[in-house]
């Protein structure tokens, strides 16, 4: 186990390192300036802001300087947001979005399995044909239209939702970003799970579990169902991930208080260390997410070695 970790980890941080170089030089090569967006600065008084920031020094230096608070947990104050650090922005929004992608993953898994069994039971049925059909559709429509759409048809329409507003997490504000989020997730889960059902049920050890006169549900639950779904672990790390990231959008569309809305703002108005930050900040989500879902995969797979 611990050298699984130490291998993933050793492929993590050079993966990181490349992450925050990219990201530091897209954004110090974007057009703009974080100080200058909402009025014209008079040059006397840009410069001593950028001094105060160390934006004065050379490219280089001010990267060198950006990887050593990084390496000491520094990363830096906010350029737009007066006496926040992008540490405390970080600390005082992600429960929203944490919130929001746990409820969605929740959905996404038990509603994306049961589909995806539901099918593989019916196969070439009129029940897996809908199914698969519903899939399809819900890959294929992104969330920044799916979106307005339900604003529109359950919050101005019929009234029965709001279109807006966090109102401390109330479960009426949740409904819509989180079947936003959870959607095309719902989708791609039911697939896989579908697949891995289907090769699972012709499988040798199902045929003689038939064999033996054990009940289908036990069957479909205890053997078919815990093969099926080792395909389904090594994609549920990167698609929670996902769900983090992916409500960046919905959070602007939905206005809700979480990193999203941050990461937005601060993109638009140039302001480097919070962009810089959240993109770390989900890019290491990510690899440890992509771990815990590797340990998970060798824990339910006996020919996976951990060592």
């Amino acid at each position: 186990m611990l050298q699984l970790i130490a291998r993933r980890l050793l492929v993590a941080i050079p993966t990181l390192f490349v992450v925050i170089t990219v990201a530091f030089f897209m954004m110090r090569a974007a057009p703009g300036n974080p100080f200058s967006i909402d009025r014209k600065l008079p040059p006397e008084v840009l410069k001593n802001i950028e001094a105060k920031y160390h934006m004065d020094r050379p490219l280089i230096v001010q990267y060198g300087e950006y990887l050593g608070g990084v390496l000491h947990g520094d990363f830096g104050p906010s350029l737009k947001y007066r006496d926040k650090s992008v540490l405390d922005i970080i600390g005082q929004n992600y429960l929203v979005s944490l919130k929001i992608g746990l409820a969605a993953f929740a959905i996404m898994v038990i509603v994306g399995v049961t589909l995806g069994v539901f099918a593989a039971l019916r196969q070439n049925g009129p029940a897996d044909y809908t199914v698969m059909s519903i899939a399809i559709v819900g890959i294929c429509i992104p969330s920044f239209v799916t979106a307005p759409l339900l604003q529109l048809a359950f919050g101005s329409d019929l009234g029965w939702l709001p279109i807006s507003g966090w109102n401390g997490g109330a479960i009426p504000n949740m409904v819509l970003p989180v079947l936003v989020l959870a959607t095309p997730q719902i989708a791609i889960i039911s697939r896989l799970t579908r697949a891995g059902m289907i090769e699972a049920l012709k499988s040798n050890y199902v045929r003689t579990a038939r064999a033996k006169g054990l009940p289908e549900w036990r069957i479909v639950t205890k053997h078919a169902l815990r093969a099926a779904v080792l395909p389904l672990v090594s994609y549920l790390g990167p698609a929670f991930a996902g769900l983090i990231t992916g409500s960046l959008v919905v959070e602007r569309i939905f206005g809700l208080p979480g990193l999203g809305k941050f990461f937005v703002n601060s993109a638009l108005q140039r302001d480097y260390t919070v962009v810089m930050g959240m993109v770390i900040f989900f890019a290491a989500l990510i690899v440890v997410l992509n771990l815990l879902a590797d340990i998970l995969y060798a824990v339910l797979d006996p020919r996976v070695k951990l060592a």
